[in-house]
């Protein structure tokens, strides 16, 4: 069964009750291309920093609300340019035996979307950018590699059937940099790590935009460049199924 886009009128406005939507309907593999106004995401283990709250409430009150999500990770920016990619649906077995498809799943995604744009992609960590990590979706070669997509994802339990393996709703989450500020998102996140003291710094020289990659290619951006890269999107996802519907994992 392939994906189904859901209305995103369907879901709440908040984004964590939005992914706690998504879980609950994980059986009909239901997909939410989003975007969101100014704001930044970070996991809940940042409640670690004792200057947490008082610098939610400053950067909130700065128009740049900070939303607590249920994924691991580091930081993440949002804002006009970037484009989310949530993907909802059952496993059967563990993260160690299938969080890795997941991802490989995911970057496939992009990678199929990008294609049609001249945007050759792979993943890899890229030190220095928002949320590294071994999933990134990186564009160039080497040490001249960038993140142009970061990925993430939350398993979450269902009810056990006996005699058979458990099962979860798994949350699989990408975020793809299609022609945002890099500057200015960069500078609230790292604004942000110094409110908190976390002792992180991101490197805006160490992400790319696919705007960016198309200009340094010598390509002309296209008009309308977030529509035509939904629209990629919406095309692979249409021919894609869930990495768990192939059985066991590789």
């Amino acid at each position: 069964m392939p994906f189904a886009l859901v209305d995103p009128h369907s879901l709440p406005v908040d984004p964590v009750a939005a992914e706690d939507a998504l879980l609950a309907r994980a059986e009909a593999l239901p997909a939410h291309l989003w975007e969101a106004p100014v704001s930044l995401v970070v996991p809940r283990s940042y409640r670690r920093h004792a200057a947490l709250e008082a610098a939610r409430a400053r950067f909130a009150a700065e128009g740049c609300p900070v939303h607590l999500r249920q994924s691991g990770g580091g930081l993440v920016p949002q804002g006009p340019g970037i484009l989310n990619l949530s993907l909802a649906y059952p496993v059967r077995g563990t993260p160690g035996e299938w969080s890795g498809p997941i991802y490989r799943h995911l970057c496939d995604l992009l990678r199929e979307a990008l294609r049609p744009f001249g945007v050759a992609t792979h993943w890899q960590a890229v030190e220095g950018s928002f949320c590294d990590g071994r999933f990134n979706l990186a564009w160039g070669e080497g040490a001249a590699a960038r993140k142009i997509a970061g990925t993430a994802q939350y398993w979450r339990p269902l009810p056990a059937e006996p005699g058979l393996p458990r099962r979860h709703a798994v949350l699989a989450q990408a975020v793809l940099l299609v022609d945002p500020d890099l500057a200015a998102a960069h500078a609230r996140a790292n604004a942000f790590e110094q409110a908190i003291a976390s002792g992180r710094r991101y490197d805006a020289a160490r992400t790319v935009s696919v705007a960016q990659a198309l200009a340094e290619q010598g390509v002309p951006v296209p008009p309308a460049l977030m529509v035509r890269v939904r629209q990629a999107l919406h095309a692979a996802l249409a021919a894609s199924r869930p990495p768990s519907s192939a059985g066991q994992p590789r």
